[in-house]
């Protein structure tokens, strides 16, 4: 029977730990956060679910403390997996497996390698991601290949949405490519990293909707940063605007020429900096959802220019 140390948080640590139980590999130890305060808390609990299995948690601040290489060392993992553990983990860990130290990431490396690449996908338009088992090296998701599980991104998808994806893509790509790395058959594809790039974390404040940009490019925004995360925004007349949904429209209103808030009807309209347009779905006024009639009492009367 394999052992298995597993580094793991949210969702893609639950499924994929539960991969591991089902394929009968042998988890001594299970390594996870503690919540962060303050965080929106939307997804499952690994800890939770180890110990429902009797295994053994624990929360380092520091994983790579020698008190946690030491307890890891201790078990004698036959491998180390990482499924969406949030801290880089050091060669002094990574040595220990004797057959290796793999992680789950939620891209089609080597594309969007790095942090929240799921938000990243959606933020630049594409149409596909997908989950990838690759070997862990010292530096960040440049390891060879092991599977990749490919899925859509659809034009209105929302990133919750597509993590959602990418959650089950995990899943099946571990329990495909499992087998064969217990037999030792599993391929080691060495990654082309000039066919990828490398990004970093988002912070909420890149959220702030830039109006002169295309109507394309503030839709994509708004979806790659839609609750649970901290969503996109503007400040307009003093009052702060949440936007948490968008679809682009027809123009449903004379255009004036410049980025512009409009009333149609039951609608916020947005003519954005290209000449289209987007229907402002869901917004939220100063922490508060607004319906048309509170946008118009606190804004006025529209068309109203945008920055």
């Amino acid at each position: 029977m394999a052992r298995a140390v597993v580094f793991a948080y949210h969702d893609v640590g639950c499924r994929c730990l539960q991969v591991l139980l089902a394929q009968d590999v042998e988890v001594p130890l299970v390594v996870t956060h503690e919540d962060t305060p303050g965080e929106t808390i939307w997804f499952d609990s690994v800890a939770a679910l180890a110990r429902r299995h009797g295994i053994p948690v624990i929360p380092p601040e520091d994983p790579n403390a020698p008190a946690v290489v030491e307890d890891v060392r201790r078990v004698a993992p036959d491998f180390l997996f990482s499924f969406y553990y949030r801290r880089m983990l050091k060669p002094e860990l990574l040595d220990i497996p004797p057959r290796g130290a793999l992680n789950m990431h939620g891209s089609l490396l080597p594309k969007y390698r790095g942090r929240v690449p799921v938000n990243w996908a959606v933020i630049h338009g594409e149409t596909e991601t997908g989950a990838s088992l690759h070997y862990m090296t010292a530096r960040p998701d440049q390891g060879d290949l092991v599977d990749q599980f490919p899925v859509p991104i659809l034009p209105d998808d929302l990133a919750i949405d597509v993590f959602r994806k990418v959650s089950v893509a995990a899943e099946l790509v571990l329990h495909r490519s499992l087998p064969r790395l217990i037999d030792g058959t599993a391929p080691r594809i060495p990654q082309v990293l000039s066919k990828g790039s490398y990004f970093g974390g988002r912070r909420p404040e890149d959220g702030r909707i830039d109006w002169s940009q295309t109507a394309t490019s503030i839709h994509n925004l708004v979806r790659g940063v839609a609750p649970p995360y901290p969503g996109a925004f503007c400040t307009q007349n003093g009052h702060q605007l949440r936007i948490l949904r968008t679809l682009r429209i027809a123009a449903p209103a004379p255009a004036v020429g410049r980025p512009a808030l409009h009333w149609d009807g039951e609608r916020a309209c947005v003519e954005c900096g290209d000449g289209k347009w987007l229907w402002l779905v869901d917004i939220e006024i100063d922490g508060a959802r607004a319906d048309l009639g509170l946008l118009m009492r606190c804004l006025g009367p529209g068309p109203i220019p945008l920055t």
